[in-house]
């Protein structure tokens, strides 16, 4: 009877869409409470208007009927009105002493970590599908365990000739590891593994994350159709600890589309101080846009560049137009410069003596044209800065100005009709903010060279080489270090490869990426670079020991239900489960429910996965030696280096 008088209940509500899950097939109690405490009047009408629940929750008191809050909530926790795989789910998650969040009246403001898994593949059948994203939030105690560092596993050096054994790391004389990286893990876990060793060293982190546009996955094997705050949690939570792996005069770079443009630079704003806001390029990467869009057809993405300490932080003096670069043919021990005559030729009646007199003086020049000043020295001959055509102009700059040029060596003479003085123009080029080279190219210069490297086609829309190349020459130089958390097929690798062999740096990068497919395109592709660059370098790839992050890779490879309820006693058995999972009931009562079986196979495996302990993901160092983790001697000998 009490059973029949629950369905009952369960049918009535229904009819509020308010409380009424209609993707979950399910309502929303803790909504449902909170309507009941605020006396909501749509519930209480519903309520009343039916016999059986008028008799059960009003009391009538002369003539008012009163209603009974307590009972109904009391009725809704002993009857629950969902199904019992709901119960169970919700059993799982985060307390305040005994009682779930969502079942406190509470408004709770936070930035809860959510731990990401992307299901991606490479393959034709793989990119039809949408791709899988699952996120768990964790309370703070969870977070600093989670974020302990991990151990490392499968070490393997790559040279042009082939894979090594690791047997050490090198460092600088200031305990620096000196070592190209390539690291296969959750990216999160890595940085923070990362943090000891490389904490205020890295001088460019350069990335390229999802770019959340909900677009086709033929273009984009990462997940790229997050909910907006779940991204955004998704990037806070990595930009945080990027911030603390800078130096202080170092830079981060972001690449977006416009989609989430806005929101990323208010994130960035808060994370790195809208006061280091470098700047906000566009790179016209696609310049014949995209033709199927029904509006613009974009032909250009951004990057967002911050300083760590705008003071500290500089750009190094490059030309990244080549035909800029071309005019500078000459050259002295401060480097390559061209010449431009010291009279001031623009700037229409400004440059004339009559307007501006004080910058119209003599300049006297030795006979070898050596020796410069602005005293009248027997035997130097004086000059004023009359072209030839007898117009009376002025020189760049007034005369203390010129002396300190002189004896920096960025003045020259030359005898040619007349004696001609030349400033020095150094190698040098303001960075405009749009770049428009045709290197820029996503298609030839990513996605086709990409191929040429690795003689078949085996990544969708690879950055262009030349973007990241020229991002790298302008900010940074010799032994600095360069990460890369989204590492994707490897590029940032690439282009430091490549512009070490070009100016002879021995700049070091740190690449990190979560999925198969592309970590062996990374490391395929950067060993090919050293390979055909004939590069006198290597890379050590090196994983996070995976603990229950390979239970939830098993969980996203099922294919059925039936693969899922075999899965289940591998998984107790083996892996660590949230401390509150029934194993029993789960085993012999949730998975056989009908309610449980008409659920999507994406929505079991998501139950199956909030099982899992978020805080044994990876192997902590901490705990190598254990012996349920199978952990090499090899391995932790390694892992011990790497943390000394």
């Amino acid at each position: 009877m009490e059973n029949k008088f629950k369905v009952k209940l369960y049918n009535l509500l229904k009819n509020d869409e308010r409380i009424w899950d209609d993707e979950k097939k399910e309502i929303n109690e803790t909504l449902l409470k909170n309507l009941i405490d605020k006396l909501d009047e749509r519930i209480i009408k519903l309520l009343f208007d039916d016999k059986e629940t008028k008799e059960k929750f009003f009391i009538k008191v002369k003539d008012v009927f009163v209603f009974k809050q307590n009972e109904l909530k009391f009725f809704i926790d002993e009857n629950k009105l969902d199904n019992s795989y709901t119960q169970y789910s919700n059993k799982i998650g985060l307390r305040i002493g005994n009682k779930l969040l969502s079942e406190r009246d509470e408004v709770v403001l936070d930035w809860p970590f959510k731990d990401c898994v992307l299901e991606g593949g490479m393959t034709k059948e793989d990119q039809k599908r949408n791709e899988i994203f699952f996120n768990e939030v964790l309370a703070k105690d969870e977070i600093d365990r989670l974020f302990d560092p991990k151990a490392f596993v499968n070490w393997k050096r790559y040279t042009k000739d082939g894979e090594q054994k690791v047997k050490e790391l090198k460092r600088d004389n200031d305990g620096t590891i000196r070592e190209n990286l390539i690291i296969k893990g959750n990216n999160l876990l890595a940085l923070h593994s990362l943090k000891e060793q490389f904490a205020g060293k890295i001088k460019l982190i350069y990335i390229d994350p999802p770019y959340n546009t909900g677009g086709d996955a033929e273009t984009f094997t990462y997940n790229n159709n997050f909910k907006h705050s779940t991204w955004l949690t998704f990037i806070k939570n990595r930009l945080e600890i990027a911030k603390e792996m800078l130096r202080e005069d170092g830079f981060i770079a972001i690449t977006i589309d416009h989609v989430e443009l806005f929101y990323l630079g208010v994130l960035a704003d808060i994370t790195f101080g809208r006061e280091n806001r470098v700047g906000i390029v566009s790179i016209v990467h696609k310049p014949e846009g995209r033709n199927q869009e029904k509006f613009f057809g974009t032909s250009n993405e951004f990057m967002l560049i911050y300083s760590k300490n705008k003071d500290r932080a500089d750009f190094n003096r490059v030309i990244l137009d080549k035909k800029q670069k071309d005019k500078f043919g000459e050259i002295d021990d401060n480097g390559k410069y061209r010449l431009k005559n010291f009279i001031r030729l623009t700037d229409g009646k400004y440059s004339l003596k009559e307007n501006k007199p004080i910058y119209y003086y003599p300049i006297y020049i030795s006979k070898d044209l050596k020796q410069f000043s602005l005293q009248n020295i027997s035997g130097y001959k004086e000059i004023f800065p009359i072209t030839d055509k007898g117009i009376a102009r002025t020189w760049k700059t007034r005369g203390d100005t010129f002396m300190k040029l002189v004896n920096k060596g960025e003045i020259e003479a030359k005898q040619e009709n007349n004696i001609v003085i030349y400033e020095k123009l150094r190698e040098d080029q303001v960075i405009k903010t749009h770049w428009i080279k045709k290197e820029y190219h996503a298609y030839h210069f990513g996605t086709k060279l990409l191929e040429q490297v690795l003689g078949r086609k085996a990544f969708s829309f690879p950055k262009s080489l030349y973007a990241v190349l020229d991002t790298l020459k302008l900010m940074t130089s010799d032994n600095d270090i360069i990460l890369d958390f989204h590492a994707g097929s490897g590029t940032t690798g690439h282009a430091t490869l490549v512009l070490n062999k070009e100016d002879g740096g021995n700049r070091k990068f740190i690449l990190i990426e979560q999925l198969d497919e592309h970590i062996e395109i990374c490391i395929e592709r950067n060993q090919k670079v050293l390979k055909q660059e004939s590069i006198v370098d290597n890379f050590i790839y090196l994983k996070l020991s995976k603990w229950n992050e390979e239970a939830k890779e098993k969980i996203l490879k099922v294919k059925s239900l039936s693969e899922l309820v075999k899965l289940f006693d591998e998984l107790y058995e083996r892996y660590f489960l949230n401390y509150n999972v029934k194993t029993k009931e789960f085993k012999e009562k949730i998975i056989k429910e009908e309610g449980f079986k008409k659920l999507s196979l994406d929505q079991q495996k998501k139950l199956f996965i909030e099982m899992l302990d978020m805080n044994q993901m990876y192997v902590n160092f901490s705990e190598r030696e254990d012996k349920k983790y199978h952990l090499s001697s090899e391995d932790i000998k390694l892992s011990e280096q790497f943390y000394q």
